[in-house]
């Protein structure tokens, strides 16, 4: 397995990012893999997969980067710079465009592994990858990049609160279950691979989500790491939320479906971005909830946070599955 070694200071110092480049990569990671992990990739591999396909099948070049560049075991480094924040996206790819094609060629040799195709031996590899990277952004991440930033602040804001519930091991070992493991004794395992452990105390630990598929580890030594995740299946797939069949009919399914999210605090905007309901509708669910004593609210900087009441807890727990009929999809 891959471990990092980090003292305190270092985890107390890591944080969460956003980063539209990450959910740009992550999107070309599922184009490439072609299978969705859920019913909500699927839907999205079924609108972009044939466009993404006939690029690539104009370009075979592109293609066997992208096979070569997205290894089993191992990225390409130049594939997958980690921005800084706030950085525009177009900054980061003028970063892989300006790879050295030399360093790209060998990045490439590892993440392959082996010799390098004849038809990879040139220069104009880092100018393709940007170009691929800028075309699954602008068709495919783009047109719907405020609701799934939504999504992920979402997930943002449940891992924070889960922080000061179980620490920080308990996120930790959320992750990116079966991978991201606190071990003890300051070692954070971070993939099932056989690499050398790296200590990064004293170094920056940035957390990226990001909406589709399985995430990814990245540095820049000695000073930045990163561990990108995808974030929890019930905000990243819409038809994940099951809501039980007695609590829509008690409540109404779309307000049941509210209050099924909300075992972490959330915000109305980032109810509205995961339910796909209008700010209007979340708002009066919300009004009837909060009525009924079955949600609560607090201010968190500038946002306004709803969770579930202990009265909520014991109303969803009783109308879990196993206690009642079927489940109705929020």
């Amino acid at each position: 397995m891959g471990w990092w070694q980090l003292n305190a200071d270092t985890l107390a110092r890591s944080r969460f990012a956003l980063s539209p480049f990450a959910e740009t990569f992550a999107s070309l990671k599922l184009l490439h893999a072609g299978t969705g992990a859920h019913p909500g990739e699927e839907a999205w591999l079924r609108a972009h997969l044939p466009g993404y396909r006939a690029l690539l099948a104009a370009d075979p070049v592109t293609a066997q980067l992208v096979r070569a560049g997205l290894g089993k075991s191992w990225i390409a480094d130049f594939l997958a710079p980690l921005p800084c924040d706030g950085e525009p996206l177009e900054e980061t790819l003028a970063q892989v465009r300006a790879t050295d094609p030399a360093e790209a060629r060998a990045d490439l040799r590892v993440s392959l592994p082996g010799p390098l195709p004849a038809a990879l031996e040139r220069d104009d590899l880092p100018d393709r990858a940007a170009a691929l990277l800028q075309y699954v952004w602008t068709e495919t991440v783009r047109p719907h990049w405020d609701r799934r930033r939504r999504i992920l602040e979402a997930d943002v804001v449940a891992r924070t609160a889960q922080v000061s519930r179980g620490g920080w091991a308990a996120v930790l070992d959320s992750l990116k279950p079966g991978q991201t493991r606190w071990l003890g004794d300051n070692r954070l395992q971070v993939n099932v691979h056989e690499y050398p452990p790296r200590d990064i105390s004293g170094a920056e630990l940035v957390l990226v989500p990001v909406t589709p598929g399985h995430g990814w580890v990245y540095w820049e030594e000695p000073r930045r790491y990163a561990i990108v995740y995808g974030c929890t299946g019930t905000l990243a797939d819409p038809g994940a939320r099951l809501v039980p069949a007695s609590l829509g009919v008690l409540l109404g399914t779309a307000r049941a479906g509210v209050l099924v999210l909300l075992d972490s605090p959330m915000s109305t905007s980032q109810l509205v971005a995961v339910t796909g309901q209008g700010l209007g509708s979340v708002g009066r669910h919300l009004k009837v909830l909060l009525d009924a004593g079955l949600v609560q609210r607090r201010r968190a900087g500038r946002s306004v946070l709803y969770s579930r009441t202990a009265a909520g807890e014991v109303l969803v727990k009783a109308a879990a599955p196993g206690h009642g009929p079927d489940t109705y999809r929020s």
